[in-house]
């Protein structure tokens, strides 16, 4: 399993890169977000990566961040959604649109992208919010451990929404919980989330 490529860019094309490590240049098929993140030919470049294997092919994706790679991953989970829709799909939406979209099952907003029809675009909201544990869920708003957001908050939609959103994205209960708890319940979904991830980055949590 490749997890990440580190070492300079030599190929950066619309959906392209190939990062030459240790003398060997690997291809990443990757998305419009990842490509106009990197810089310039000859410079160094990190990404993280996936291996698809299928009967006549094996191609490798790469992404700027572990949460785009994390929506990819949730993408291709859904059936119908194939390597080439996810990243067309994450071309057009950052991961923290991606994971609102899902959050407040807003399928409709997926149809924008080129190839992805409305019974698609309703599958990848269904079967993404049933891989949230509405169970772990509901034990978090519940008062006990550390990962409990305060009951003032969990009395907000807006939270749950965001807590949820947060975690299809790739980060922890026990990451999120907390910071949402601290945070004005009388926000959006939209705008907790990119406050707590605000955060999560200024205080290199992961």
């Amino acid at each position: 399993m490749i997890y990440s490529l580190k070492g300079r860019l030599i190929v950066k094309e619309m959906n392209f890169a190939v990062i030459e490590c240790a003398g060997v240049g690997y291809g990443c098929r990757t998305s419009y977000t990842t490509i106009s993140q990197l810089g310039e030919i000859g410079s160094e470049a990190m990404l993280y990566t996936y291996l698809y294997v299928r009967e006549d092919a094996v191609e490798l994706f790469g992404f700027s961040t572990a949460q785009e790679l994390s929506c990819f991953r949730l993408l291709i989970s859904v059936s119908g959604v194939g390597p080439k829709a996810a990243t067309s799909i994450l071309s057009d939406v950052t991961p923290e649109k991606f994971a609102f979209l899902v959050a407040s099952g807003d399928s409709k907003a997926f149809t924008r992208t080129k190839g992805v029809g409305a019974k698609t675009a309703q599958r990848i909201v269904l079967e993404l919010k049933d891989k949230i544990s509405s169970e772990s869920l509901g034990s978090s708003f519940s008062g006990g451990g550390a990962a409990a957001v305060p009951h003032g908050a969990g009395a907000s939609d807006s939270v749950t929404e965001a807590l949820e959103a947060l975690m299809v994205l790739g980060y922890s209960q026990g990451e999120a919980a907390p910071i949402l708890g601290k945070l004005d319940p009388n926000l959006t979904t939209q705008e907790l989330i990119k406050e707590t991830l605000r955060i999560i980055a200024a205080g290199n949590i992961r």
